[in-house]
């Protein structure tokens, strides 16, 4: 038999990569951060154990991977919906609604992510997040930015205190008033993106595959 080329081999090392960050999701939301362990994920993926701390150096650098790979993946699904629009205010609206979305329809996952960006590492670049960052930087300039140095931040500023907020045990704050708060900031209308009253409030999609798909085109970065 003959050896395998090395684009079978990239390809075959993404595939491992793409099922071990959606295996770290779903476990984290079903378990929380604490309950999962790598072997957990490893075996979840069908992969070997070891392969875990090829990709990743720990834990919570795997699990933020996969936070921003479920972040970026589910603001483009927002942004690409039909009707597409290239609209920069009803883009905004998407995408405000889309990252809340996140926090109301998964808040364990969200609350730990929260919690290890306050960890001693902190936020980590990986390819994940900067493609969330070119989603939402790609937004901010549609919207009409004049200053995207400063409007780029504090869009992302105000998304995670919103998250945040809608997240604190004891007191959160209901997502629909978050939401107003951000549409009045950005002056948007209420009808714009995906108002609570259309979204529902029924059970999260728990098959998160088409997130991750081996198929799914590789990442940039």
């Amino acid at each position: 038999m003959s050896p395998r080329s090395a684009s079978v081999n990239e390809e075959l090392r993404r595939r491992s990569r793409e099922r071990l960050l959606q295996a770290a999701v779903e476990l984290v939301d079903e378990r929380g951060f604490e309950a999962t362990t790598l072997g957990d994920i490893a075996d979840r993926a069908g992969s070997a154990r070891g392969l875990v701390s090829y990709y990743f150096p720990g834990k919570r650098r795997l699990v933020q991977s996969a936070v921003h790979r479920l972040m970026h993946r589910t603001l483009e699904e927002a942004l690409e919906r039909e009707p597409r629009t290239e609209d920069g205010r009803e883009r905004l609206a998407r995408a405000i609604d889309a990252i809340l979305g996140l926090a109301r329809d998964r808040p364990v996952l969200m609350r730990q992510h929260m919690a290890g960006l306050l960890q001693a590492e902190g936020f980590v670049e990986c390819p994940e997040q900067r493609r969330l960052s070119e989603l939402l930087g790609d937004t901010v300039a549609r919207y009409g930015s004049a200053d995207m140095t400063a409007d780029y931040p504090m869009l992302r500023a105000v998304l995670m205190g919103a998250v945040y907020a809608a997240l604190v045990p004891g007191v959160p704050m209901p997502v629909p008033a978050l939401r107003a708060e951000l549409f009045q900031r950005y002056g948007l209308d209420w009808e714009l993106g995906l108002p609570p009253e259309r979204a529902g409030a029924g059970t999260p999609e728990r098959d998160l595959s088409r997130f991750f798909a081996p198929g799914a085109r590789p990442e940039r970065g």
